[in-house]
Formats: C-alpha cells, structure tokens, sequence
C-alpha cells in the first residue's frame, strides 16, 4: 500500500519545504523532489496546499462513564470525528474508581478503544492510593506503554486526589520516569461554593463559573508546581484556563523548572457570558470544569502561546448531548462537565492564531502535534514527517472554509460550542498510518484501523543517578 502527496509545502514545528512525500505500508519512505512513483501508488495533488503532521490531541475523553452517564462519542465515533479536523491520533484517559484496581480499569478501557479509527495511547488517572496502586503503575510503564500519569485536584467525592495523594504518586512517577499530569482546580473551594450558591437559590448554568473562579485553579496550580519543585519531577498541567494559574507556570520555568501546560481552543475563544444565555439548554451547553472565563484571561493565553510557556492544544473532547446536561436542570453542581472539539480544534486555532498573525505556521505544528509527541514521548514516530515516521499525515488547505456546526459535525452530539464560527484553513485531506481516511468531505474512517501507542518511559531517578555514579567514580590508579 503506497501514497504518493506531490507538490505540497511540507511544513514542520522548525521548516518549510517544497517536496513530494511517498509513504509505504503505513510510514514515510522517501521525501524529496521529483521521487519516482512505485507501481500502483495512488497519487494526490498537494499543490498550493501544506503538508504537516497529523495532529495529536493529548486530552479526550471518549465513551467515560461521568456524572451519572456516559460521554455521547465512543471510541469509534469520537475518533472519526477527529480524522475529519485532521486529528491522526488521541491520547485517552483511564480513570479508575477510587478502590478499583488501575490494572483492572486499564484493560477496560483498552477493551473499549478497540474500535478506535486512529491510533490511542492512555493517561492513567490516580483516583485513590496505596502500595498496590504503586505496584500496578509500575506494572502500566514497564508492561504497557504508559508514562504519564493524571491527577484530578478538582471533584470532592468523587475522583479527586488528596495532597498525600499527589505527593506520593509524583514520587512513584519520577522513580518510574513517568510525566504527572494535573487538572488544577481547589476541589475543597469548589465544594464549598458549589453549597453556598445553592443555598442562595442559584442553580442554573450562570453559577458554574462562579463556583470555579479562576482563583481555584491559580491556588492548585501552585500546590502541584510546588509539589513537583520539592521532589524534584516534571509536571504537565492541563486545560490552563487564567491568567493566574499561567503566572504560576511562568514564574516556575523562569527558574527552570521543567512545567508544561496546554490549553483548549475554547479558552482562548469564548468568555464566560455564554453561561448566562436566557436558554438553559445553551448555557448547559457550555458547562465543563473549568469553565470559561472573562475575556481578560483568554488574552494572556495567547501570550502564553506565544512565549512558549504554553505548550500544547487539547480540546478535553467529552460531550453530553442536551438530555444528558439536564439531568442538571434543578442544580447546576449535577450538570454533566464536558463540550465537544476534536473535529474543530485545528481549524480554530488556525483560523483565530495563524489568520490573525498571532502565531506562524511553524509554532501551530508544535502546538497541534510535535510538543505533544516530544512531552509524551512518541517523537519522531509521531509529531514529524521524517523518513521512518508514521506517514500520520494532514493536507491543509488554506483558503478552504467551513462554517461550524452541530448539524453538519461529525461529533456525536447535539451541540456545539463554536456554533456558526466560520474558519478559514481546513483539512482537505488526512492520512493516517498511510491510508486516505478523509478525503474533500468524505469521511472513510473504519472501525478498529487505531493502534494502540505504547509510549516509553524517560529515564527514572535511579538508572539518572547510576549513571550519574558511574561518570563520577574515580578512575583506578595503578601502583
């Protein structure tokens, strides 16, 4: 099976260049000018269009049992949706119920995936703690390809990890050489303003914010990059929301500590006045933790891109159509957290950074896929077009145009949070492991194509400090 892209701009998170890119049986064999054609491969015109890595999206989460319910896209369905925008692989979350076996609820979930359309890898999230949870995240790196570990600060009660908690696994996870990864939200603050605006009688969709201010999130993530300063582990925070918790990821790298953040689409885009639509459906629409927020904070996300103190773009897809959001009518503290976005996280982001001059061609690549592929270990097999790579490919055509909404998505669900948002730069094509999945419109996604991506460990604290030991150890002096 070959594919031969002719005459595209090949663009990298470092370079642009004219070439042709052949791939063959699944990776990129050759790229340069002029390549000789194999028998039988099929040929598409690149021309005027650039050729970039498939995106990865390092935060979904597909058919998760929450809230009383079940996220709307499945495996299948979610991930077709993402082949659609360009996204060529996903990084899902395992969350284990507090007292479940990580092992127990990895195999679940692998269960699931099985029907993916595009390739899959695993957070696993840290829900409760004990010696066999230590035991079982050792078993995860070395038997199954995970490095990277989820913390929730946020949901009392449910799935969030205490400060023993997170102390304890930040320190497995850096003897395991495994990256923590946090949502940074106070769930004791949010909890207790949950109450409080209850009881004053607010429980409609415009107390949700209120119950998250950014405060919440810039107090926890402080605590985590503090955490991981003292024991002395790299940290991963996701979905950056305000200009507080940025500020704590700022000052932290300023000192060289090695803290990473990412950021949603929506957060750069939509302000929190959308919790306050007179339509109840529309403003539950909208729920998700953290919530969006005054315009004010979405400027200094941009900035944060732009300084590189941000580093990838996730869209945190887990979407509930508007029966779901309503099991929330009387309280907003039970509407089900969670949007839709892993067709349109691309074309936003191209369309409102690259169109408006805020970022170049070259740091969208990085933020789409490449610094993904880099934190989480899949680089150069993904995030790279490169000879040996995976030939995870997307032909991205400028001046395209699609005008987003819920009846023409391919998301599994009735809502969509960048309604009638017109871009300009789309997918015109998307290759995944060299196969033509999306072609001008048409979707050919097929159940069960995804692979499952083990993605190896970094070096842990102690083969560092071996190795560390063994350059420091005085050579022999003969007598």
């Amino acid at each position: 099976m070959s594919l031969m892209i002719r005459g595209a701009t090949v663009v990298t998170h470092e370079e642009s260049y004219s070439a042709d890119v052949l791939c063959v049986d699944g990776r990129i064999q050759a790229i340069g000018q002029n390549l000789d054609v194999p028998a039988g491969c099929e040929i598409l015109d690149g021309s005027g269009q650039y050729l970039m890595p498939g995106g990865i999206d390092p935060h979904t989460h597909m058919q998760l049992p929450f809230m009383g319910t079940v996220a709307s896209d499945d495996f299948f369905t979610g991930t077709a949706a993402g082949l659609a925008g360009g996204t060529t692989s996903i990084i899902d979350f395992v969350i284990p119920n507090p007292q479940q076996s990580l092992l127990e609820a990895f195999h679940s979930w692998r269960g699931w995936a099985e029907k993916s359309a595009s390739d899959y890898g695993f957070h696993v999230a840290i829900t409760w703690w004990s010696e066999q949870v230590a035991e079982e995240m050792g078993e995860l790196v070395a038997k199954h390809g995970v490095n990277s570990f989820k913390h929730f600060m946020a949901y009392k009660n449910a799935i969030m990890a205490a400060d023993d908690t997170l102390v304890a696994s930040f320190e497995r996870c850096l003897q395991l050489g495994a990256v923590p990864t946090v949502h940074a939200e106070n769930g004791e603050l949010v909890y207790h303003l949950q109450q409080k605006l209850l009881a004053q009688g607010m429980t409609g969709p415009e107390a949700h914010p209120l119950s998250r201010p950014p405060q919440v999130e810039g107090e926890a993530a402080s605590r985590a990059i503090r955490i991981a300063e003292t024991l002395g582990t790299p940290v991963y925070l996701v979905h950056v929301s305000t200009r507080e918790a940025l500020d704590e990821i700022t000052y932290a790298r300023a000192k060289g500590q090695p803290v990473y953040g990412e950021v949603l689409p929506g957060h750069l885009l939509i302000d929190d006045s959308v919790y306050r639509h007179p339509d109840w459906s529309t403003a539950a629409g909208y729920v998700m933790s953290p919530p969006f927020r005054p315009r004010e904070h979405q400027e200094a996300l941009w900035r944060g891109l732009q300084s590189g103190n941000l580093h990838t773009t996730a869209t945190d897809h887990c979407c509930f159509c508007a029966d779901q959001k309503g099991a929330g009518r009387n309280d907003f503290s039970r509407i089900p957290n969670g949007t839709a976005g892993i067709e349109d996280r691309m074309a936003v982001l191209w369309d409102a950074g690259v169109n408006s001059g805020r970022l170049s061609m070259h740091e969208f690549v990085a933020l789409i896929s490449t610094n993904t592929a880099k934190i989480f270990n899949l680089f150069p097999r993904k995030g790279a077009i490169r000879v040996g790579a995976d030939a995870d490919l997307v032909l991205w055509d400028p001046q395209g145009t699609r005008t987003i909404s819920a009846k023409t998505h391919h998301q599994r669900v009735d809502f969509n949070i960048f309604e009638g948002r017109t871009v300009r730069g789309i997918p015109s094509h998307t290759i995944s492991q060299g196969r033509l999945v999306w072609a001008d419109g048409d979707l050919r996604a097929e159940a069960g194509a995804g692979r499952y991506l083990e993605r190896p460990a970094y070096p842990s604290v102690f083969e560092v400090l071996s190795r560390r030991a063994e350059h420091q150890r005085p050579t022999p002096v003969e007598r």
